[in-house]
């Protein structure tokens, strides 16, 4: 009976925490602005105040808002959010507009993932080789959308664990939730076959433990992934920086 109510409270904690943490990534509630009373909270949500604090805890530690004496609880600027947070991320990827959103994903991958690649040629162990090859050979057997997307995402997570540094990490892990509808999205094109032999490339780069190899092969391939989706969304979006001056 103790583990059962325990269980219920956790889901009610997050439950509230996603209704108030979506509301602020949406701007509903904005920087600067004060939540509601506890009280309140517990009555527009029908839950305990107890529930309530644990929200707004948790969303305390995702750097979301912030709790002072006599000012009460504000929403801190999105430059202080726990931004690779997984449910942050979620809150954006639910209230995001896909191109923009796509954009600034092949961005971050445009600045980070050759370095990665580069890095996991110097440093990758064999079970890391290991990782990177089922990814790989995971895409070659996949018989359906959702297995190609899936031995894709491991594929590319295992090469950024192989840099063996963990600030990269942490963007290993978010592509679980980030790169799925990128993914997804292309794994219904007709280009698979040159995607394949892409990834051997970056594969064989990193097992002849050749840096610059395997940096050039992962350029080429996403800057043949960021053409494909552009071609099966049958719209353009930009993959690179943005350029000083441009309204955001």
């Amino acid at each position: 009976m103790f583990q059962t109510s325990n269980a219920l409270r956790r889901s009610v904690h997050s439950q509230v925490t996603d209704r108030v943490g979506s509301s602020i990534v949406r701007g509903e509630i904005g920087v600067g602005e004060t939540l509601p009373p506890e009280m309140q909270i517990c009555e527009m949500m029908d839950v305990s105040r107890t529930v309530v604090r644990e929200a707004i805890r948790t969303l305390t530690g995702k750097g979301l808002i912030e709790s002072r004496p006599k000012s009460g609880t504000r929403v801190r600027p999105p430059e202080q959010w726990n931004q690779l947070d997984p449910d942050v991320l979620r809150w954006h990827l639910e209230s995001a507009e896909i191109d923009r959103y796509l954009a600034k994903l092949f961005q971050l991958r445009s600045a980070v993932e050759p370095a990665a690649a580069a890095l996991a040629a110097t440093h990758a162990a064999e079970d890391d080789i290991a990782r990177i090859r089922a990814g790989c050979d995971g895409m070659d057997a996949a018989k359906t959308n959702e297995d190609f997307v899936a031995a894709d995402i491991a594929f590319h997570q295992a090469i950024y664990f192989a840099t063996r540094n963990e600030f990269f990490w942490p963007i290993a892990q978010m592509f679980e939730i980030t790169l799925r509808q990128s993914f997804t999205i292309a794994a219904t094109g007709s280009h698979r076959p040159r995607a394949l032999i892409e990834h051997r490339a970056v594969l064989d780069a990193i097992v002849a433990g050749d840096a610059e190899a395997a940096r050039a092969a992962t350029v080429v391939l996403l800057a043949h992934s960021a053409h494909d989706l552009v071609r099966i969304r049958g719209r353009e979006f930009e993959t690179t920086s943005e350029r000083p001056g441009r309204k955001r």
